[in-house]
């Protein structure tokens, strides 16, 4: 009987761990500790949580797996980047430098493409559909730096600020060639495919911004004192947006991003709703979406061969290369100074879950290989790495200049 007894309590810790209970807990263990071990050796909580999740993954440790309801969480952390990303925003600098995002859109979409496509149809031979998809991932890219920028407090910085418009319309037209590649592929580029993506876009975009923020302004006029039902509500929204941007035929990010731009007016900056979203966002979604990010890593699969070696370090530096390269013309374009460049490059260079979903649609649907899809995984690592690190960098910069600027004004003022 007591050995019936201890052989129940052992299987709560066989790995890898599956009581929710208990996986919960080491998830929360996770975020208390990553960020705490990790700052004081100057390496960004960022870094911290995606090194976590490697080590914890089947992978590493084989302490827990990727199960439905990490997958949840991790979906909801990503959702709540672009949404956060998109309340956060300045809506006037933001429609004052329009111009400027489209135009960074634009290099950070072409730049990668333009030195990807050669890279993998003539350097790696890949077939031309596959180097178009393959390039295409380059141009894409998740904000997991964001918190970096959020909590030095310069995310209404210019170069923010363009970048995250930017970010939004790289990431649409990838999603859209790869709608347009996978139906390629089945033979459906019809009239009909081109009318319907369309519409549907016209659609979602009158719901997004002609209807949401009617109803928003409505529902918190009608319940100006319930603190819990605004931010119910808000998730609501973030989540409906996501879902009817799917049935648009886009990515959810891109549905989460709108929700945030249609709720920018309704919710102050300064405002104890704003406090909540970000409060609960930093807390627990968005290390829980950075931790999964790690656990999608498996560094054996550079030991796969020379080959396999060669993909993921060719595959790695045209990413990092193309999205500096952008960088670096944005900041020749607009005159910005070095630390505004690193903050472009920084959110820009980082490669996550658009770029894994690009990827794992093309493998399912027999245009990419196992050896792109393992060098997709380790560029992951390597680009959120370096672009956190690079941000980290760069904010702390900017902050301090933005800082030593505000204290001139008031010397300035007295001395007049």
């Amino acid at each position: 009987m007591h050995s019936t007894n201890m052989d129940q309590y052992l299987q709560y810790f066989q790995l890898p761990i599956t009581n929710p209970v208990l996986v919960f807990a080491i998830i929360l263990l996770v975020i208390l500790i990553s960020p705490l071990a990790l700052t004081r050796i100057r390496i960004p909580a960022v870094v911290g949580f995606i090194l976590a999740g490697m080590i914890i993954s089947p992978n590493g440790l084989n302490i827990l797996k990727k199960n439905s309801a990490i997958e949840l969480f991790s979906t909801i952390g990503l959702l709540y980047i672009m949404f956060i990303a998109g309340i956060e925003l300045d809506l006037n600098d933001l429609r004052k430098r329009k111009n400027k995002s489209l135009l960074f859109g634009a290099l950070t979409f072409f730049m990668p493409i333009m030195v990807g496509f050669p890279v993998c149809y003539y350097g790696l031979g890949y077939p031309v559909i596959t180097s178009i998809l393959t390039a295409s991932m380059f141009a894409t890219h998740t904000l997991v730096a964001y918190p970096i920028v959020s909590r030095y407090q310069v995310a209404k910085n210019e170069a923010v600020a363009i970048t995250v418009g930017g970010t939004i319309l790289t990431d649409t037209a990838v999603l859209i060639i790869l709608a347009v590649v996978i139906d390629s592929k089945h033979g459906g580029l019809t009239t009909a495919f081109w009318l319907r993506l369309v519409m549907s876009l016209l659609a979602f975009s009158a719901v997004q911004f002609l209807l949401v923020p009617r109803i928003a302004k409505w529902f918190f006029s009608r319940a100006a004192t319930e603190r819990t039902s605004h931010y119910i509500f808000v998730l609501f929204i973030v989540f409906l947006s996501a879902f009817l941007a799917q049935l648009a035929g886009i990515e959810p990010i891109v549905g989460a991003f709108a929700a945030g731009l249609a709720l920018n007016r309704s919710v102050p900056h300064d405002s104890k709703l704003m406090e909540q979203i970000e409060f609960v966002g930093h807390a627990i979604f968005i290390p829980f979406f950075l931790i999964s990010v790690g656990m999608l890593v498996d560094l054996r699969v550079l030991f796969k061969g020379y080959h396999a070696l060669m993909i993921a370090g060719v595959l790695t530096t045209v990413a990092l290369a193309s999205k500096w390269i952008s960088a670096w013309a944005t900041q020749t374009l607009f005159k910005y100074t070095a630390p505004q460049r690193g903050l472009i490059f920084g959110l820009s260079a980082s490669h996550a879950a658009a770029t894994m979903a690009i990827i794992l649609v093309g493998f399912k649907a027999g245009i990419i290989d196992e050896f792109i899809l393992n060098g997709t995984v380790i560029l992951i690592l390597c680009t959120c790495m370096v672009a956190s690190f690079a941000t980290e960098r760069a904010a702390r910069r900017v902050a301090a200049a933005q800082q030593s600027k505000e204290q001139r004004v008031p010397e300035q003022g007295m001395l007049s």
